[in-house]
């Protein structure tokens, strides 16, 4: 495993992290799930994203389970707040209340006593960013984070929390956006912004949903089993990506990844890691064996010719529009 500085803090992460989205708690049974972490560690992974209202708080459970007895000083444990995680008023969003009473919840779910990165999984614009920011200023100073960060924030966003997280003498370290050769849409505005501020990508999708692993064919029904059949959640996620243009591009990347020596999955995760704006790449998995396979993208070098076919191959289906960045709708 390689590892990479947190945008320019101190802290490293692996470049390959584990996250348990749609799969733990709901997805995949908790067996299957603990396996899938075990096989994480085995192969060297430290860093583990996770959120409050994945499989309504349920994820975050599953992975406090898989990891007790780890040493924890040995781990980077990310959690997020924002999204419902109640049926009240107030059990959403960025409020000083939400907050507080989240990261509670998230530390007693994952059986520890502070996480290393908390992330705003959304930008919340029915609550003041001052709010919000005092808010996780108090998280870190009581020691339960030692890092914040955001998720899917636009390039103005971040530059306005980062500027409050110095006065309040916080570090904002990170934002976790969805990129991939098929989404590339942080690349104009957030990452620039980024670079300047400090703040290192956390992302995640590097493998389009698992379209970029060229399992789905133009024409073909979805295999059995996959995360496009999946009606709990995973299939409206990957639907924008099923059109027969995106598929049949896809499968033009086979004879590259092969003269590469890689995986579709693997050619997927190291590109997204030759941004050197990136410090982690987060993967899923419902089967061990995914771990194994997708890991052996960290420490690989695409070189400029490979990087020039892909963009040649995807450049008429890719996304750049920034302002495709995620939004919430707005809370009354």
């Amino acid at each position: 495993m390689e590892f990479r500085h947190l945008g320019r803090s101190g802290l490293l992460v692996s470049e390959i992290s584990y996250g348990n989205w749609i799969t733990h708690g709901s997805q995949i049974e908790e067996e299957a799930a603990l396996s899938c972490v075990r096989a994480a560690l085995d192969v060297g992974i430290t860093t583990f994203d996770t959120a409050d209202v994945y499989a309504g708080t349920k994820a975050e459970a599953v992975l406090g389970r898989a990891l007790k007895g780890e040493r924890r000083e040995g781990l980077e444990i990310l959690t997020k707040v924002f999204w419902p995680t109640g049926p009240g008023r107030n059990d959403r969003g960025l409020s000083r209340k939400h907050i507080m009473e989240s990261i509670n919840g998230s530390l007693h779910r994952l059986q520890t006593d502070y996480v290393d990165v908390y992330q705003a999984h959304r930008y919340d614009y029915a609550t003041p960013l001052e709010e919000t920011m005092e808010a996780f200023a108090d998280v870190v100073h009581s020691g339960k984070a030692h890092y914040i960060g955001v998720s899917e924030w636009k390039a103005s966003e971040i530059r306005a929390a980062h500027a409050l997280a110095r006065e309040l003498k916080i570090q904002l370290v990170s934002n976790q956006p969805q990129y991939s050769m098929l989404w590339r849409v942080i690349e104009a505005e957030v990452v620039p912004t980024s670079e300047e501020l400090g703040v290192g990508q956390i992302v995640f999708s590097p493998i389009g949903q698992g379209v970029l692993t060229g399992k789905y064919l133009p024409g073909q029904e979805p295999p059995a089993g996959s995360r496009a059949t999946d009606t709990s959640g995973g299939a409206g996620f990957i639907a924008r990506f099923m059109s027969d243009e995106v598929l049949t591009r896809v499968q033009q990347l086979k004879p590259l990844a092969e003269q590469a020596g890689l995986s579709m999955a693997q050619l997927a995760v190291a590109w997204v890691l030759q941004n050197r704006n990136v410090s982690s790449a987060i993967i899923g998995a419902s089967r061990p064996e995914q771990v194994h396979d997708n890991v052996k993208a960290a420490g690989v070098k695409l070189d400029a010719e490979l990087l020039k076919a892909i963009d040649e191959i995807l450049d008429p289906i890719t996304e750049r529009d920034p302002a495709k960045t995620q939004s919430p709708a707005k809370r009354p």
